[in-house]
């Protein structure tokens, strides 16, 4: 009896397991992916010690500030549209301390490529006027009354333009640049780029610009820093800027070959630096520098700092035919930019 019961309890076993291997097993619901949202928001701070531009301070090679908030709608996962506000402080020439920037564009990804064109505006609010010539009815560019030599208006009584120096200055720097740029990530680790901007009135001097560069990154394995969440890497840029011939307002006085305006000085400019990420933010520590010479860039930028005058610093630009001496300017010299910034999206940042 004792065989049958084990006999019975074995085949109720087996039976049992084919019954319940034969039962539908009743699948669990994936959860339904995520609704495709198209809107996101990009905005970021940062501090430098020098607000740098294509090689060129903007900020009198002082600490600067800078925002900027970009809207973004994905019209799929390769089409982004974009508008932005940006701004930094700066120290220019006419007194403008301020970089307002507004712009707006498209940016389509096909495979490693990653496009951007698109129209950027800057804009240099509370700019005075510094040339004693330039009054209305005188039909050089940029006239205005606030031209005229203090009291009356903002010239320096001695130079008829800034203090000290005399270089020129028109109280509207504002122009627009269109753009077009490529960026090939090869990898996880490595990047190219080509960019090419145009303005038809490069600074509002009167002459065109026209600037083209490449760029490349290196990016170093997250495992880089352990598990530090610290990320590094090393880029650089070698662009050329090139520029046309300014208007009237630029001329050199008695000398009859740049008396119309002129030509502005087309250089190269080149940087190269490391940078530390960690989370949302950015140190960027950078190696900065052109081939301008003192002179040319004292012509170009019309720095309103220098007292530093000599006849080595004498172009055909800066001082004319008849100069003796003549001012130079190093704002286009090499410099170093240490700059800590915070970047963010709603979508990856704010959740």
């Amino acid at each position: 009896m004792k065989k049958v019961a084990l006999l019975a309890t074995a085949l109720a076993m087996v039976s049992g397991s084919a019954l319940a291997a034969d039962m539908h097993v009743k699948a669990v619901k994936a959860p339904p992916p995520p609704a495709f949202d198209p809107w996101d928001v990009a905005f970021g701070a940062a501090l430098m010690n020098d607000y740098v531009f294509r090689g060129v301070t903007q900020s009198n090679h002082k600490p600067s500030v800078a925002a900027y908030f970009e809207p973004r709608y994905n019209i799929n996962k390769d089409v982004q549209l974009y508008i932005g506000a940006a701004g930094e402080s700066i120290s220019f020439p006419n007194r403008a301390a301020a970089e307002i920037d507004i712009y707006g564009g498209i940016r389509p990804t096909v495979g490693m490529f990653a496009f951007d064109f698109g129209v950027w505006g800057y804009l240099y609010p509370g700019g005075k006027c510094y040339n004693a010539a330039a009054l209305p009815g005188s039909g050089i560019p940029g006239s205005e009354i606030g031209c005229a030599v203090s009291p009356f208006g903002n010239s320096d009584p001695v130079t008829g333009g800034l203090p000290i120096n005399g270089n020129f200055a028109k109280k509207s720097a504002s122009f627009y640049e269109v753009y077009g740029k490529v960026l090939v990530t090869i990898n996880d680790q490595f990047a190219v780029g080509v960019n090419e901007y145009y303005s038809p009135n490069f600074l509002n001097l009167g002459a065109w610009g026209n600037y083209a560069s490449i760029t490349g990154k290196w990016t170093a394995p997250s495992t880089t820093f352990g598990s530090s969440g610290v990320g590094m890497y090393i880029s650089g840029e070698f662009g050329r800027q090139w520029l046309g011939t300014s208007d009237i307002f630029y001329g050199i006085a008695g000398d009859p070959v740049f008396a119309g305006g002129i030509k502005e000085p087309s250089y190269n400019t080149w940087n190269i630096g490391v940078g530390f990420t960690y989370k949302v933010f950015t140190l960027d520590i950078r190696y900065s520098d052109t081939n301008l010479s003192k002179g040319n860039c004292n012509a170009f930028t019309s720095d309103y700092s220098t007292t530093n005058s000599s006849p080595a610093f004498i172009t055909p630009i800066n001082g004319g035919a008849n100069a003796v001496t003549a001012f130079g300017s190093n704002w286009c010299g090499a410099t170093g930019i240490v700059k800590l910034s915070a970047d963010l999206t709603a979508m990856s940042n704010l959740k």
